[in-house]
């Protein structure tokens, strides 16, 4: 091997290529990445010890031949063209509102359910299943919705 140090930074590089390439940059919970059928943190962003290890080993076996040991590889520095680093920004952002949302209306849903439970408990008023459904909607407007409330006076009965 007349130069060593160039044969592998070029190795390096043909590595994370072909590594980096399977993985995605992020990944939801709960999604399966490697194929095996269990979810897992296969992504470049939660998983950058597999992804190192991985990297490691692909550079290990590119070199063996050379007499070269790889001890150890990590991901120092990666950049995506600007088209496609905005497009993973905007999916991230999406993900993170939707997170967001998903724990609102869990929330405003045990809310409800616990107002129902202790109207029942305490005997306060008693609602027809039509009056109940108008209920939980209003609630769940008011407790999922991202603007101030603007309250309404009936001035009439209900029944």
């Amino acid at each position: 091997m007349d130069n060593y140090k160039e044969y592998l930074s070029l190795q390096c590089d043909n590595a994370v290529r072909d590594i980096v390439r399977i993985y995605p940059y992020d990944v939801p919970p709960g999604i399966d990445t490697t194929g095996d059928g269990e979810p897992d943190e296969g992504s470049l962003r939660g998983s950058s010890r597999i992804v190192a290890e991985r990297i490691r080993k692909e550079i290990q076996d590119k070199v063996e031949d050379a007499g070269l040991e790889i001890l150890e590889a990590r991901i120092t520095y990666l950049a995506y063209a600007p088209e496609i680093a905005a497009v993973m920004l905007q999916r991230q952002q999406a993900s993170a509102i939707i997170d967001a949302r998903r724990m609102i209306v869990d929330g405003a849903v045990s809310m409800v359910e616990m107002a129902l439970a202790k109207l029942n408990e305490n005997d306060v008023v008693k609602l027809d299943e039509e009056r109940k459904a108008a209920m939980v909607s209003n609630l769940l407007v008011i407790l999922c919705g991202n603007k101030d409330i603007q309250p309404v006076v009936n001035s009439g009965s209900i029944y």
